[in-house]
């Protein structure tokens, strides 16, 4: 049986922010060297997930045959990124001249 938590004491321990607050308050990369050293603080400050790409794939509608789409989605998973692959092939094979 889980044990129920008093709201009134969560306000107490939590209390609602004032603007006073928001005026006193520094970012964690001033405040957490004082208190764990900057070797601690560096690793909990890294960057988490995928390192950022300088063009980062972009999300666009298009629409393509139904032959396509089958064949490229019956070898599974990745098959957008195989039509990537396949376009930038075309493109790599077909040198524009504009």
């Amino acid at each position: 049986m889980s044990k129920m938590l008093n709201p009134e004491l969560l306000e107490d321990e939590n209390p609602e922010w004032t603007a006073e607050d928001f005026v006193k308050a520094r970012p964690a990369s001033e405040v957490l060297p004082q208190i764990f050293g900057e070797k601690i603080t560096k690793k909990m400050l890294k960057p988490r997930g995928r390192p950022r790409v300088e063009f980062p794939k972009e999300r666009i509608n298009i629409r393509l045959s139904h032959e396509v789409v089958e064949y490229f989605k019956s070898a599974g998973e990745g098959w957008q990124t195989r039509i990537d692959t396949a376009l930038r092939q075309f493109i790599a094979e077909h040198p524009s001249t504009h």
